[in-house]
């Protein structure tokens, strides 16, 4: 039974997957976008969207906990100075994961692009609002349903 097994394992041992979240990480701060598997971005963007909730804090004990995280202090500068001010208005949903057609090459994984959204960008794009219901149409009562008994 996996009773709070929660997660994925990536095919990884524990240390290797959390130097994968943070190599995920680094590059999504630097490129503000990247191309990764579909399991791998829903594994790391809890990861990224706490940095993001720890850099808009923007206190020394904050920056100093976003290092000891990512061991990059030109990512930690980056997410501090240029990232977290974008979201300071926003509670949560930093980033977006949007899934591509294109498999991988080798193995023909599943690939999707984690990216952080724009400023002013929501989420869920406006839709048009559902067309109402047709109304219902009752079909008339027959005239003999029945053929008359001889």
């Amino acid at each position: 039974m996996r009773h709070l097994k929660a997660g994925r394992h990536l095919g990884r041992n524990a240390t290797h997957r959390h130097a994968l979240m943070r190599n995920l990480t680094r590059a999504l701060i630097e490129h503000d976008r990247i191309i990764t598997t579909v399991e791998k971005a829903k594994e790391v963007r809890p990861f990224v969207e706490k940095l993001v909730t720890l850099a808009k804090q923007n206190t020394l004990h904050s920056r100093r906990l976003a290092v000891a995280r990512l061991h990059d202090k030109t990512a930690v500068a980056k997410l501090f100075k240029e990232i977290a001010p974008r979201f300071t208005d926003r509670k949560g949903g930093y980033t977006r994961i949007v899934k591509r057609h294109e498999r991988r090459l080798g193995d023909a994984g599943q690939t999707a692009y984690l990216e952080f959204l724009k400023e002013g960008e929501t989420k869920i794009r406006s839709r048009q609002p559902a067309p109402p219901p047709a109304p219902k149409v009752s079909a008339p009562p027959a005239e003999n349903p029945t053929p008359p008994a001889t």
